[in-house]
């Protein structure tokens, strides 16, 4: 007899900022595949990342601990041995499957099987990573993780199992290079700009200054502006001299003809960059808008790969019984503050989309408020499956949320733990409803937010008298959970 729990599809993006999602209020782009999720079952409003950087969030993803606990604090190597929620689901029936972005360099354990991306991967001709050894594949890597799992699903299942398939995307990370289709997408007009592009770094710690991810000075010419010679504004942005080498250039994995292609856009993109000397904040705008149109081009491949995904399912009949999940590994900075990337705190990297749709179980259209964070959800896809929740595991189910609309969380705690990776020191915090508090504690430093006065953190108001007990109850709930989750001391609150 076939067992009838239901199926999973977890989607992972990286970096995919909520403010580039439909679903969202995203007045930057259109994403209507990802906005069918949301239409047809729910968008979370309030889901949180542990650590903003891709490889611990994976981690915490599949173990449902935080970073110094599963041990995935920055770049290590995944210990695979330990309990994820794929294993669990693979001992108890369930077929599973990961094809696309994998990031924790040993091999994936717990799933039938796997095809996953060397290191960061590629966006064009990628290496997949098998149990047979590496094959490359030619094409758009958007485009083929979403061809492997398509065909497992059709075809490399066991029908009479339910599954859970994770197809990874690697877009829209850093070097954002789109799909040719995509590549007159927004030419014809400039995409709206924060109003904290500006942001002057005032009121906050002095750590905020010393970042080297700001989008008048931190790109690459031809890593991320895609620009081989600047001419005379060589002189603002960074030389191409990585230190990842140029393994890592798209254009060096292209085929001739792709290449063809992708030099003659370039350059009818580029204009008069190499000849002519842009004025400073001139040229500060044209980055920046060349960095935000190739991100959200990216993203334009993963709407057009989810519409497929879902489209399967509609058409097999197996979307009645199959819970959708999208979500990202973190968020990301659109210029907000002036920044790109991730890392910090802040609301822009710490917020991740979260849409489900899972008919039957989630009404259309459903908004939900509560809080939410990334390591809830392996505790979540096990209790959708009928098991219970690892004693070991730091997170809860979000059941009761889709069930009862019962909170699960009052509070989350947050850590960064790599050491000055884009000038981002480690930090530590928590975050309720109303309010952030933030421990930058190589200088020693609190900022407190009022998240309902202030929703885009430009003022701390740790030193506002009208916040003492405000200040004194955050400070306390801060030291209560680096307790309840044994936070090693070597990692704040008192370690430079």
């Amino acid at each position: 007899m076939a067992d009838s729990r239901p199926n999973i599809l977890f989607m992972l993006a990286d970096d995919h900022a909520c403010q580039a999602i439909g679903a969202y209020g995203s007045v930057v782009n259109k994403t209507p595949n990802l906005d069918r999720i949301a239409r047809d079952g729910a968008a979370f409003d309030q889901s949180f990342c542990c650590n903003s950087i891709c490889s611990p969030s994976r981690a915490s993803i599949l173990t449902g601990k935080h970073s110094h606990v599963n041990g995935q604090l920055a770049w290590e190597e995944f210990d695979g041995s330990q309990t994820t929620y794929p294993k669990l689901l693979q001992a108890t029936g369930y077929n599973t499957a990961i094809v696309g972005k994998w990031h924790l360099k040993s091999a994936p354990t717990g799933f039938d099987y796997w095809e996953v991306l060397t290191g960061q991967g590629h966006y064009y001709n990628p290496d997949y990573r098998t149990p047979d050894g590496t094959a490359r594949r030619e094409g758009y890597t958007p485009d083929i993780s979403t061809d492997l799992m398509l065909k497992w699903l059709d075809s490399g299942r066991d029908p009479d199992k339910p599954f859970a398939a994770m197809c990874h995307f690697k877009a829209p990370h850093r070097p954002w290079a789109p799909a040719p289709r995509f590549f007159d997408l927004f030419a014809d007009h400039d995409i709206p700009v924060p109003d904290t592009v500006s942001d002057d770094y005032k009121n906050r710690s002095i750590v905020l200054r010393q970042n080297k991810m700001q989008v008048n000075r931190d790109f690459y010419w031809e890593f991320d502006l895609k620009v081989k010679d600047p001419g005379p504004n060589r002189h603002r942005f960074m030389p191409d001299a990585w230190s990842i080498g140029p393994r890592m250039y798209e254009e060096a994995r292209m085929t001739p003809g792709q290449r063809e292609t992708w030099l003659a856009w370039n350059e009818r993109r580029n204009g008069d960059i190499s000849t002519r000397k842009y004025g400073d904040e001139e040229l500060s705008r044209w980055a920046l808008q060349r960095y935000l149109k190739d991100y959200l081009r990216c993203i334009a491949a993963i709407d057009d790969n989810v519409g497929r995904l879902l489209d399967y399912l509609d058409r097999t009949g197996l979307a009645e019984n199959t819970l959708v999940v999208y979500c990202s590994d973190q968020g990301f900075y659109l210029g907000e503050h002036g920044w790109f990337d991730k890392r910090w705190m802040f609301e822009e990297s710490m917020w991740m989309p979260l849409l489900m749709r899972w008919p039957g179980q989630i009404e259309p259209g459903t908004r939900y408020q509560q809080l939410v964070q990334n390591i809830d959800y392996a505790p979540f896809l096990l209790e959708v499956a009928g098991l219970e929740t690892p004693d070991e595991m730091h997170g809860t189910s979000i059941m009761p949320i889709i069930k009862d609309g019962d909170d699960i969380h009052d509070s989350l705690y947050y850590h960064y733990y790599d050491h000055g990776g884009h000038g981002v020191p480690r930090h530590d915090g928590v975050r309720t409803d109303r309010y952030k508090l933030i421990h930058f504690y190589s200088v020693g430093e609190f900022n407190l937010f009022d998240l309902a006065q202030d929703p885009q953190e430009m003022n701390s108001v740790h030193e506002n008298p009208a916040y003492t007990k405000v200040l004194a109850d955050m400070t306390k709930l801060y030291y209560e959970l680096r307790d309840r989750f044994d936070v090693p001391d070597e990692y704040g609150p008192d370690s430079a």
